[in-house]
């Protein structure tokens, strides 16, 4: 069946902030109590899962919410310093032209999704904003009944071993891409049914899907 609806997230995917999370890690670190993150550290934290990193920087879970609200007010206060990855605009209006509904997925508040998105916001159909580190999933399903797509019909398009975790709880296609916060091989290795080394591969996988379908 060709794809109805796409479903991104945000941070790493479309947006490029990871280089912003890098500046600004240590400082939420110190405010919060957990370990600070060194150089030699990223490379190692790319390759872990969600919970691997919380349990390897001691991040305690009841302060997980509160942490969540901060790095969205950083990140509103940065907005000027996050921008769109290249390409990001044609491809979502190449989806959107040939018939795919989009939505929007993130830890992120939808007013800085927009913000960050630009007139591409237009494009979409669904937000569903500020999920928790583990909330993806419920946010899928949402998002799901409000388009009134079958699962099998469905695609998350994410950069994080949990956005694929989250997909696989809801019976959904999973896309994986490999310039965002994990690790291309720990993305590989959990087997996504699309893996996308370039931005403009996605369009190109999504629509072919409709035109066979």
């Amino acid at each position: 069946m060709p794809y109805s609806l796409a479903i991104f997230d945000l941070d790493g995917t479309l947006a490029d902030s990871f280089p912003w999370f890098l500046r600004t890690i240590n400082d939420v670190a110190d405010r919060f109590g957990f370990r600070r993150v060194a150089e030699e550290d990223v490379e190692g934290l790319r390759h872990a899962s969600t919970r691997e990193i919380l349990s390897r920087l001691e991040v305690p879970l009841w302060k997980l919410p509160a942490i969540a609200r901060h790095a969205r007010q950083l990140k509103a206060e940065a907005a000027a310093e996050i921008s769109l990855f290249a390409g990001v605009e044609p491809m979502l209006q190449t989806l959107a032209d040939n018939g795919v509904q989009l939505a929007l997925v993130t830890s992120d508040s939808e007013a800085n999704a927009r913000e960050k998105l630009g007139p591409a916001a237009a494009l979409f159909s669904h937000f569903d904003c500020a999920a928790s580190l583990f909330g993806k999933p419920a946010k899928f399903r949402r998002v799901l009944r409000r388009a009134d797509v079958a699962p099998d019909r469905v695609i998350a398009v994410g950069d994080e071993v949990r956005d694929i975790e989250a997909a696989r709880a809801v019976g959904i296609s999973c896309g994986a891409v490999c310039w965002g916060y994990a690790a291309p091989a720990a993305l590989r290795a959990l087997g996504p049914d699309y893996t996308f080394e370039r931005m403009d591969e996605i369009a190109d996988a999504l629509c072919r899907s409709r035109r066979v379908g």
